[in-house]
């Protein structure tokens, strides 16, 4: 049905073809209706007809699935998780706006247990390994320590959103283990 609307649209729009560059409201139209999909009838427009194609509710939907996914990491030196140790929490997740190629980005900040944390870097890269594994579709993540929480938070903030360090860090086999140990799923 919603592609027989844009069809027709554009049908009656194409024929008003003039040189005027403001869009005819057709072709308004149809450029709104190209950012939404049907939920059970409904309509959901822009942001959300993104996380909807993905298989999300809303922006909390995909926030708590991420949460669920994070929250079985373990500490790299304690037994207990990054949730036990409020290293990671459900307000440290935000689902800002989709880019303009129309990928989701999730912005994740963590909080080290302490200023001067040796370890962040490890926990930055085991929750950004964790939830490229864990959702079944592309998504823009940025990994960030909360502002003021560790004393090198702005080294550590570039290590854990650089590509090519986190490949390097991945082919290291001893570092490679340690991720693999923290974000196992307990049986």
């Amino acid at each position: 049905m919603l592609s027989y609307i844009k069809r027709k649209l554009s049908e009656s729009d194409s024929g008003n073809s003039s040189s005027n560059s403001n869009p005819t409201p057709a072709a308004e139209l149809v450029r709104k209706t190209s950012q939404m999909s049907l939920d059970n009838g409904a309509i959901v427009y822009g942001e959300d007809a993104l996380l909807h194609e993905l298989g999300y509710r809303s922006a909390t939907d995909l926030q708590e699935t991420i949460y669920d996914l994070l929250r079985t990491i373990r500490d790299p030196e304690k037994p207990c998780t990054l949730e036990d140790l409020n290293v990671i929490y459900e307000d440290g997740i935000f689902v800002m706006q989709p880019t303009r190629s129309n990928v989701s980005v999730v912005r994740i900040e963590f909080n080290p247990t302490v200023p001067h944390c040796s370890l962040a870097t490890l926990i930055g890269l085991c929750i950004r390994v964790k939830v490229e594994r864990g959702l079944p579709h592309n998504i823009k993540l940025d990994i960030y320590i909360k502002k003021g929480a560790h004393q090198t938070e702005e080294e550590i903030n570039k290590q854990i959103n650089d590509k090519e360090r986190i490949a390097a860090a991945m082919e290291n086999p001893n570092l490679r283990e340690l991720v693999e140990n923290c974000i196992k799923d307990e049986e």
